[in-house]
């Protein structure tokens, strides 16, 4: 952000100044983002129509800055209305609020707060019917939506539409929710004095009506006057729909009572930056399990959007709820949407996989460009990301060919931003597509042959070219120069490599394992041999020896051994200490804790 005044006073102004320093080096901080709106918020002793342009504008960016980095937080919704009311007006304060609902529209508290502004606020009753019903659509099934149907009723009393209120009334005693009972006494009250149509659809009202009457003749009651009959036929039939009633009540209450053993376990039903406890992840997971099995697709996707406002961090449910609304007929736009809400808003990109899951998605649309495009926006902020790279490749080879495959390889392996250990993985990528998907082992060989010198000190390069070798069919003919290969590849991880001692004696076991399922006469003598080398203690190992020393002779870390009690130690060049080299640094890159400069490897040879 620029410096500029922000309208406030001297001291104010640097006050501002400090903290937007820090919310710049630390974005991610809620708490330097809570003492800058706190700040922005007493500029002047508190904002109004009054006030300097400067503090206004400073304030309005701050609250902008602050609800597109955290759009979960209802509160501060809330109170940027506030604000914008007594600064602007209504309509200021309106636009804020839509932005609001629309961050977080299952906001029980936010939407309750802005139908009672608008009732407050406009003499339109059809206008603010419009909003309660909106806000009814959003937040209606909250099992703690009880603030909003009151407010809802609330507003209809006012205007004393008792058919309004009835009909409310009429949806609530069906949603499980905190408070049902009481709604339902309300109800039950109110239907006695509703006409007979408001109380039941025409065709439920007509098959009571169609019984009772039945009933009668079958009993054999004398027919009275036309008046009587219908009293007495309304008055059974109230008796009957009464009961109607009291089992919809029971069958609430029963659902009620089902997703209260989840409910009263939610300790924390808003968003928060903090972590939530392991209890509430698996609280959340058994609830969606049992409104899955439930059946009903509103109360479930409802019922995920709720999770997601508290687990809104959390990868897991991003995809859960993805891979759910997939399973459902005609959901692409709905699937689209919850893969773009996750990636542009909440999962960081230093977790890649809910766009790698996007862009599978995107791909299964035949929107092949969109899927390339996100995987090169992670690599814009991730470069060098193994997993993404290799996930770019599959893709461009599905839809490109082998070559399109490598391509993407080798551009990533001559690019500066990629590191040389992310560059070793993916040269053995590359040598895989050549060997699994173009069947050219011999390609593949030359891939790991021609780059293997400028990975020395890379796990995964040579566990998979040993691998690669391991894994090569023979026969009685071909075993003896596949024994050669392969132990090529051993010889040259013992000799060559800048390996750690233990990784290198992890991958000779692989060898030895080899020698003993599928050697000749004499590999029970190598593989004595190599036990006893990889093994054995240290003042028998000869190669370990060879590595440690400076001139490559075993028979210097011999002499240093006699020295210094059996252990190798390091020995000490005065002239390379006057030159300002450290004599630990072939000791401790022989341990496996040297790391590499950047800059200093060149790119493979291409093939």
């Amino acid at each position: 952000m620029a410096d500029y005044s922000f309208g406030g006073s001297d001291e104010e102004n640097a006050e501002l100044k400090k903290l937007n320093t820090e919310v710049a080096e630390d974005p991610d901080s809620f708490e330097n983002w809570e003492k800058l709106v706190r700040a922005a918020e007493s500029l002047e002793g508190g904002l109004n129509r009054n006030s300097n342009p400067q503090s206004i504008a400073a304030t309005r960016d701050i609250y902008d800055r602050f609800l597109a980095k955290f759009p979960l937080l209802f509160g501060y919704w809330k109170k940027y209305a506030d604000l914008e009311f007594s600064i602007a007006g209504t309509e200021a304060a309106e636009l804020v609020y839509e932005r609001g609902v629309a961050s977080i529209t299952n906001s029980v508290d936010l939407w309750t707060n802005y139908c009672a502004f608008k009732v407050e606020t406009s003499h339109d009753s059809e206008v603010i019917r419009e909003l309660f019903e909106r806000g009814a659509t959003c937040v209606g099934l909250d099992f703690l939506a009880h603030p909003f149907w009151d407010k809802y009723l609330e507003f209809e009393e006012r205007l004393e539409a008792n058919d309004k209120i009835f009909a409310i009334l009429d949806r609530v005693v069906h949603i499980p929710m905190h408070q049902y009972a009481r709604y339902f006494e309300r109800y039950r009250q109110m239907a006695q004095s509703r006409p007979l149509q408001e109380l039941l659809p025409s065709d439920t009202l007509a098959q009571f009506r169609l019984e009772i009457e039945t009933e009668g003749l079958a009993t054999g009651s004398q027919q009275v006057n036309v008046e009587k009959g219908e009293l007495e036929i309304e008055r059974e039939m109230r008796t009957r729909i009464d009961n109607f009633h009291l089992e919809i009540f029971a069958r609430t209450q029963t659902e009620t009572t089902k997703r209260w053993t989840y409910e009263s376990e939610v300790k924390r039903p808003y968003f928060h930056v903090t972590e939530l406890d392991e209890g509430q992840l698996v609280n959340w997971r058994k609830y969606l399990d049992f409104e899955e099995v439930e059946g009903d697709y509103m109360r479930t996707a409802f019922l995920y959007e709720r999770c997601l406002v508290t687990c809104a961090y959390y990868d897991e449910f991003w995809l859960r709820y993805a891979r759910w609304m997939l399973a459902q007929p005609m959901k692409e736009e709905e699937v689209r949407n919850i893969y773009q809400r996750a990636s542009m808003l909440y999962a960081p990109i230093s977790r890649p996989a809910v766009r790698l899951h996007y862009a599978y998605f995107e791909e299964m649309c035949n929107r092949v460009e969109l899927a390339k495009d996100i995987h090169q926006a992670i690599l814009i902020n991730l470069p060098g990301h193994i997993e993404t790279i290799v996930s770019l490749a599959n893709l461009s080879r599905r839809h490109g060919g082998l070559e399109a495959a490598i391509a993407v390889y080798k551009a990533q392996i001559d690019s500066t931003e990629c590191d040389i250990y992310a560059k070793a993985a993916l040269v053995t990528e590359w040598a895989r597509l050549l060997w699994k998907i173009k069947g050219s082992v011999d390609e593949a060989r030359q891939v790991f042959q021609k780059n293997q010198h400028w990975y020395l000190d890379s796990r995964p390069f040579w566990i998979n070219y040993l691998l690669f070798e391991l894994e090569q069919p023979t026969s009685a003919e071909t075993e003896a120069t596949q024994y050669q290969r392969i132990k090529q590849v051993h010889d040259d991880i013992r000799r060559k490599s800048h390996l750690p001692p233990l990784t290198m004696k992890d991958l000779s076991h692989y060898y030895m394992v080899y020698l003993l399922e599928r050697g000749t006469k004499a590999a029970a003598k190598e593989y004595m041999m190599l036990d006893r080398e990889v093994n054995g203690p240290f003042s028998i190992q000869q190669i370990m020896k060879s590595k440690v020393a400076d001139d490559g002779k075993a028979s210097s870390t011999d002499r240093r051994l006699l020295m210094e009690n059996g252990h190798p130690g390091v020995e000490v060049d005065e002239a390379a200490i006057r030159r300002g080299e450290n004599p630990y640094t072939k000791y401790y890159q022989q341990q496996g804790e040297h790391s590499l400069t950047g800059g200093t490897q060149a790119s493979p040879l291409p093939l």
